[in-house]
């Protein structure tokens, strides 16, 4: 054989060497990195806060990946210095996601939203907990902002009407949203509710928006009963335009801030306090909660009656009878109190 061919040989030789040793180091790296995390079938989501670093963060990602994919981050993750970079968020890990996979997505902070529910809160440190237990954000922070009136002047509202800005639903957002982030997207999805449509609908009742978040936050302490709730709207508003006091027992209880009454007593309907209807006449300051949505749409959309009196019913089922005329009303009270005592209710 020449030395050529014995030279060419060779280096096929070491070529083939070094193919194989690329293989063999290849392999299980690809293997490490590319094969799934995910030891569950569900999706799992891995929060990473303030306080998190990239130890904290393989100790939440070895309860839900395996010990092979937990290798190939790791290793991806260290080589690639993932540690100055780390992002806070909240990302997904399904049974698609990879260790390479999921070190982009850290490396890059791609965080997957979620659904904020916003509840028909009665206060506003009620909506702060609420929100903070879905949110990174803390809740003493969005509750301070809730009650600064600077705050609230920014998005055009005072302390009192701050509550008419949050329009109950689900929406999508980042759970690292910061506090004027969230209060930006609740003035942007008051904005999109409040459309020229429902504009001119209040405008109609000679309300504004506000106006009719109140009525509605009336609506919803009244009655549970959606059917019922276009009939409540109705009565306030003729109250409303016949220049009576609305006389409202959820506003007794705001104004005494005690929402555990179950009975209004006389004593209790002299407070002086604007929260009061059976004192002041006209609307209170503002939302006694946060309306329910279903009634904003009762107050933009009533029952066309002439009701001016309601009582709760007497069998307690959380409806309510109506009536025209002081004595309907009287005898309906009567009912309603006669079984009140009968249960022992004080």
């Amino acid at each position: 054989m020449s030395k050529k061919k014995k030279k060419n040989t060779w280096l096929k030789v070491v070529a083939g060497i070094v193919v194989l040793l690329g293989l063999a180091i290849l392999c299980p790296a690809y293997y490490f990195l590319k094969t799934s995390m995910l030891t569950k079938e569900e999706t799992q989501y891995i929060y990473v806060d303030r306080d998190d670093n990239i130890d904290s963060v393989y100790v939440k990602l070895d309860s839900i990946t395996t010990p092979q994919a937990m290798k190939g981050f790791k290793f991806v993750a260290n080589y690639k210095d993932l540690a100055s970079s780390l992002k806070r968020g909240r990302y997904a890990v399904d049974t698609k996601t990879s260790a390479w996979d999921f070190f982009n997505t850290l490396k890059r902070g791609e965080q997957t939203p979620l659904n904020v529910p916003i509840p028909s809160a009665r206060t506003m440190d009620k909506l702060a907990v609420a929100v903070s237990k879905k949110l990174e954000l803390d809740s003493l922070e969005l509750l301070s902002a809730l009650t600064d009136s600077t705050v609230c002047a920014h998005y055009g509202f005072t302390l009192q009407t701050i509550p008419a800005m949050f329009i109950p639903d689900s929406y999508n957002m980042y759970w690292t949203v910061s506090v004027n982030e969230f209060l930006d997207r609740m003035k942007k999805e008051f904005d999109n509710y409040w459309n020229d449509e429902r504009k001119s609908k209040a405008k109609a009742l000679g309300l504004s928006p506000v106006e009719v978040s109140t009525l509605a936050s009336i609506v919803t302490e009244e009655t549970r009963a959606t059917k019922e709730k276009p009939t409540v709207a109705g009565l306030y508003l003729n109250r409303l335009k016949k220049g009576m006091l609305l006389q409202s027992d959820p506003t007794v209880k705001f104004a005494m801030q005690d929402f555990g009454v179950r009975r209004i007593l006389n004593r209790m309907l002299t407070i002086d306090n604007r929260y009061n209807t059976y004192k002041y006449a006209g609307l209170p300051p503002g939302p006694i909660r946060i309306p329910l949505k279903e009634d904003l749409e009762a107050v933009l959309n009533p029952e066309k009656h002439d009701y001016i009196y309601m009582c709760a019913k007497e069998d307690f089922s959380g409806t309510h009878n109506y009536a025209r005329t002081e004595a309907e009303h009287r005898a309906n009270a009567a009912k309603y109190h006669k079984a009140l005592n009968e249960r022992g209710i004080r």
